[in-house]
């Protein structure tokens, strides 16, 4: 069976995320500031009665960061995790044939939650690993609280 991804549009690039993983898609919630988060973390907001973690997606794959018009809440480990994104485009089935591991060079270079490139209608598209979205620092620093 061919694997299911959503994607979505960040900035300039195309990021895909396993389907199975994907919690929901939603309008942006307010986001009350989190001190002393990476700057990836936009912060916090209450998402059906529970805090969640917001993660730029701009940020974190070193995009220029813009007002989101998306939430996506991803499952990352134990906890939901809101991936704030420019558009979200639909679902996808993606043949591992039309994507690559990242080639050393970039594996060095880029954050660990980029697992493979690949092109999607002419496009650049990453896909994401949702256990990495939110990085160590806050998910210890978040879990502590929650």
């Amino acid at each position: 069976m061919t694997p299911l991804f959503l994607v979505c549009r960040v900035g300039t690039v195309l990021c895909a995320l396993p389907v199975e993983r994907v919690v929901e898609t939603m309008r942006p919630m307010p986001v009350e500031a989190w001190a002393g988060a990476p700057p990836c973390v936009r912060g916090v907001s209450i998402i059906r009665g529970v805090p969640v973690p917001v993660v730029d997606a701009a940020r974190l794959i070193n995009e220029e960061a813009t007002e989101p018009r998306r939430f996506v809440v991803v499952q990352a480990g134990d906890r939901d995790v809101a991936l704030a994104v420019n558009e979200v485009l639909g679902v996808r089935a993606m043949s591992a044939g039309s994507m690559v591991g990242l080639p050393p060079l970039l594996r060095d270079a880029t954050v660990d939650v980029v697992t493979a490139i690949g092109t999607l209608d002419a496009h650049l598209l990453l896909v994401l690993e949702s256990m990495s979205i939110l990085p160590q620092s806050v998910r210890e620093t978040f879990g502590a609280v929650a």
